[in-house]
This record gives structure tokens, C-alpha cells and sequence, in this order.
């Protein structure tokens, strides 16, 4: 999770938050490459009154400054492409949980079991145990195995939310009416927390998500002691 005076993104958990955090940094390259090109262009151009005419009219300058360019915002493109088509892919999902958000907790049901489904709240400040984190803590944690396809069905019962996990690389919106899907496979086993990102009301900011990934054998133990 995130910590004090964090500038960067949170560790991924997942391949595609790594595959997100990769894209990253290759854009802030470029941006930063074109930023410090500009900079030094503008200095020189202060700091001489040396004019070069026939050079500010030149058909081989305006062509560079037109396809440089075009080929910088392909280099963006393609790898964003790539990933957006990797985040939309459901390959062969071995679990379903059904996410519902509602004023102002989230409920969960396996869809793959008969009648295991909970409300997640949020633990007041007053009832933390130590070492707990305040405002993001919940009483029953979605519990899933690592290391495997889990399919998330994400929809609301009242307004709009957004189910968000930023060390999963997930943010789906929770809309009433509509069944919006997403896929996570965690690398490692641990505690992942996220939170409500749509403005949805006077709690907003007390509706946490806390994912417990552990390995397969620990979660068939979890899921039979919860049936």
C-alpha cells in the first residue's frame, strides 16, 4: 500500500500493473526528452541575437516538425493500445465474485458457491485494533487465491462508484443498471486496500476495499469454514 510522502505508484501486484507501470515510465521518458529539447531551444533563443532567416523559412524544418512528432505520439499509442486490449481480456476465469456497491459499503457474492456472499463495512476509528490502518480496515475481507484468473462483476444498487485496487492496476465504475466485468491475477500472496474513487455521496470516503490473496490451499480452507 501506499506510504507517507509516496511520489510514485504503489508496487505491483499484478502483471498488468506492472505492464502499466512500465508504460509509464516510457511516456515520462518522452515527455521528459521533449521538455528538456524545448527548454534549451527557448534558452537559446534568449540568450543570442544571432537571426537566421532563410532557416525560420525552411520546407525541410516545418516537414521535421510535422512527422517528428507523428512519430512520438505513435510510440505512445501503440504500447496504450496493447495494454488497454490486455486489461479488457477474460481469459478463462477459475472464479467469479460479484462486487455491489451501495451507501456506503460494498457487498460480495462467490458466484461459484452456493451461499457464500457478506457486506464489507468499514471499522470505525473507535473499534481498530493496533497495527490496524484507519479508514481503510473493513470487517470481512474478500479473500482470493493468488496466482489464478479471477473474473470481478462490478455493478451498483444506488448510485455510481468505482471499485478501485491501484496496486491490481483495477478501477471500474459501479454503475445501477449495468454489470461491468474485470479480471485480476495477483503475483503474490498479501493485503491489497483501495477505496470508493467516484464521488457518490457524503461517505464516500468511507467505503474501503481490502483484497486478502492467499494461496489456493488457504482459500479452499477459508471458503469452507465460511459456507
Amino acid at each position: 500500500m501506499a506510504y507517507p510522502l509516496q511520489l510514485g505508484f504503489q508496487d505491483a501486484t499484478s502483471p498488468i500493473m506492472e505492464e502499466l507501470l512500465n508504460f509509464h515510465d516510457h511516456t515520462l521518458m518522452i515527455m521528459f526528452l521533449i521538455s528538456t529539447l524545448v527548454l534549451y531551444i527557448i534558452s537559446l533563443m534568449l540568450s543570442t541575437k544571432l537571426t537566421h532567416t532563410s532557416t525560420m523559412d525552411a520546407q525541410e524544418v516545418e516537414t521535421v516538425w510535422t512527422i517528428l512528432p507523428a512519430i512520438i505520439l505513435i510510440l505512445i499509442a501503440l504500447p496504450s493500445l496493447r495494454i488497454l486490449y490486455m486489461m479488457d481480456e477474460i481469459n478463462n476465469p477459475l472464479l467469479t465474485v460479484k462486487t455491489m456497491g451501495h451507501q456506503w459499503y460494498w457487498s460480495y457474492e462467490y458466484t461459484d458457491y452456493e451461499d457464500l456472499n457478506f457486506d464489507s463495512y468499514m471499522i470505525p476509528t473507535s473499534d481498530l485494533k493496533p497495527g490496524e490502518l484507519r479508514l481503510l480496515e473493513v470487517d470481512n475481507r474478500v479473500v482470493l487465491p493468488m496466482e489464478m484468473p479471477i473474473r470481478m462483476l462490478i455493478s451498483s444498487e444506488d448510485v455510481l462508484h468505482s471499485w478501485t485496487v491501484p496496486s491490481l492496476g483495477l478501477k471500474t465504475d459501479a454503475i445501477p443498471g449495468r454489470l461491468n466485468q474485470a479480471t485480476l491475477t495477483s503475483s503474490r500472496p498479501g493485503l491489497y486496500y483501495g477505496q470508493c474513487s467516484e464521488i457518490c455521496g457524503s461517505n464516500h470516503s468511507f467505503m474501503p476495499i481490502v483484497l486478502e490473496l492467499v494461496p489456493l490451499k488457504h482459500f479452499e480452507d477459508w471458503s469452507t469454514s465460511m459456507l
